[in-house]
């Protein structure tokens, strides 16, 4: 079994500490933490992480002992992964906070490391951040959206794309583009979930006070959600969102079949990156309302 915490609320400040509370874990204290958002681009909630939801969780993680909190990241396409967060104030938040900035898109090559996934999809493997495969301690955010390019959708399993670079390869930059891999091969979603093999996270939040039903990853159609999740198993973040995405009505590719079924989770589980059923999932909650909106998507984990 593993904890889904589920809080229904409009409030990301309070959401987010909550989220974290009701899992009763600290998996961060006297570590160093290295924390990925969503900053593919510099779009508003949920087409990139919301300040507030930022400014809540490393505040929270500071709070919980963590030593050291570096946010490593990269963006694209598009704006530059440095003009992204200037236009999300997040070196002022840095200031403000006191956490490490790392531009993964601006790393030089002695930073990565190539990853071959046994059975993997991908041609000759990826490069992957060598601070996020030696970090003490990793604790990552994403939204709540739907995908348009081909993942279907994007929550926790696919935010690990944004680990991989999208113009470099073993050969030196410029060489083996992954983006173009990913985004051209009949097995997109097998693909994202492989990547989520070169690193376990000990924390994960979902921001759902907004939500894509429909577009994403960076505009789409917007609907509240209200809700913010919280746990450490990428397949039950990704299993409930979907369930959640369900409930408010979404697109035709995440509607169908049963949610274990949709192709990164199920390729997640058949890789042990999380749970293998609905049955291994406990939404956990600290409140009525919030009870009874995870009473509904327990119902729709249960029969989709």
């Amino acid at each position: 079994m593993t904890k889904i915490s589920l809080v229904k609320t409009s409030d990301r400040t309070t959401g987010t500490q909550k989220a974290v509370d009701l899992l009763k874990i600290n998996p961060v204290k006297g570590k160093a933490v290295v924390l990925k958002p969503n900053f593919n681009t510099a779009d508003p909630a949920p087409g990139s992480t919301d300040y507030d939801t930022l400014h809540a969780l490393i505040k929270k993680l500071q709070e919980m002992g963590a030593k050291k909190i570096t946010l490593a990241e990269r963006s694209g396409p598009g704006p530059s992964t440095h003009d992204n967060m200037e236009k999300k104030g997040i070196f002022k938040m840095a200031q403000e906070l006191g956490f490490d900035i790392l531009d993964l898109q601006a790393m030089p090559q002695d930073g990565w490391v190539l990853v071959k996934p046994k059975g993997s999809h991908w041609k000759d493997g990826f490069l992957f951040p060598k601070i996020y495969q030696q970090a003490e301690s990793i604790v990552t955010t994403c939204c709540l959206k739907t995908h348009q390019f081909g993942g279907h959708f994007t929550l926790s399993l696919k935010l690990s794309v944004g680990m991989v670079p999208p113009g470099l390869g073993p050969g030196g930059p410029g060489a083996s583009p992954y983006m173009n891999e990913l985004h051209s091969s009949p097995h997109q979603r097998d693909l994202i979930a492989e990547i989520n093999t070169a690193y376990s996270p000990d924390l994960i939040v979902l921001d759902g006070v907004e939500a894509f039903v429909e577009g994403g990853p960076h505009i789409g159609k917007r609907v509240r959600a209200n809700v913010m999740l919280g746990g450490t198993d990428r397949v039950a973040i990704d299993a409930v969102g979907v369930a959640i995405l369900r409930q408010l009505g979404t697109t035709p590719e995440v509607s169908k079949g049963k949610i274990f079924e949709q192709d990164q989770i199920k390729r997640a589980v058949e890789l042990g990156l999380g749970v293998k059923s609905a049955d291994e999932i406990e939404i956990v909650t600290g409140d009525k309302e919030s009870e009874e909106y995870a009473e509904v998507i327990r119902g729709i984990l249960g029969s989709g």
